[in-house]
């Protein structure tokens, strides 16, 4: 254990170099010490774990006294990982596991939210563990460039009348700082639903944009053709299970936690 990591950080940010764990990171900045947990090290600070074995993470999170875990995006088996990362955190004596879920986990159309909700209980059962879990409804972020105007076609594989209760990353990260610098004593036990401020479609979203945009319904298997191509087959398979969700029942969420949370109404 080299001499930075066994003085420790205050917070550790598992999946930093992602999205949302960037999000968790800036908006920690100021308030603690904050170590950016990551894949593959490409600045200085960041810690490199290996999540599919758990190498690296033992280091990776001594001394902390809190652990924010965000897995991949729809990984084949998130609550493997989740497990290895909650080994290390009791072995480190960490104090406090906050877990990236999401709104309505147990779905069992959508196989990657059981995998959450299986994580949720892995978490809850574990012992000596104190935890929180934030269930994000899904991003207004999906759709920056057509709100910030530099997009003016959107292709959806689901219908774009299903109603979602948008919530800013910003104001998910800004409440996953709240609960991280605040603590156990506040929000162990807690589960927080994070919904956005009003049910919308993405046509009315889309409405909204600063200049016109035209909105088209495309089949998931010519959606998965454009924007799939990286995927796994299972990555595939469980995002095309999301659309078809999405398509019937929308995915909404309450905001009455999350502006709690805030102190202010979301954005």
């Amino acid at each position: 254990m080299t001499e930075s990591l066994s003085r420790g950080a205050g917070i550790a940010v598992v999946g930093a170099a992602g999205k949302t764990g960037a999000a968790v990171v800036a908006a920690l900045e100021g308030l603690a010490n904050v170590r950016r947990v990551v894949h593959t090290a490409r600045r200085t600070g960041d810690v490199a774990v290996d999540l599919e074995t758990g190498v690296g993470l033992d280091e990776a999170l001594s001394g902390c006294r809190a652990v924010y875990f965000i897995a991949p995006n729809v990984h084949p088996d998130e609550p493997a990982l989740l497990q290895r990362v909650l080994t290390a955190a009791a072995d480190a004596g960490v104090e406090h596991v906050v877990y990236h879920s999401v709104a309505w986990p147990y779905t069992p159309a959508m196989p990657h939210h059981v995998d959450k909700a299986r994580c949720e209980d892995e978490l809850r059962t574990f012992g000596g563990l104190r935890w929180t879990i934030l269930q994000p409804c899904a991003y207004a972020e999906n759709f920056a460039s057509v709100l910030d105007g530099s997009a003016t076609t959107v292709e959806l594989p689901y219908s774009p009348d299903a109603t979602f209760s948008f919530v800013a990353l910003a104001d998910v990260a800004e409440v996953a700082a709240r609960v991280l610098t605040e603590g156990p004593d506040i929000h162990h036990g807690a589960t927080y639903e994070l919904g956005g401020p009003e049910a919308l479609s993405v046509r009315e979203l889309c409405d909204r944009a600063a200049g016109p945009v035209s909105v088209k319904q495309v089949s998931v298997d010519e959606w998965m053709s454009r924007h799939g191509q990286s995927l796994t087959d299972d990555g595939r398979a469980r995002l095309s299970a999301m659309f078809e969700f999405y398509d019937r029942h929308g995915f909404t969420a309450g905001n009455a936690v999350l502006e709690s949370l805030l102190g202010r109404p979301p954005r």
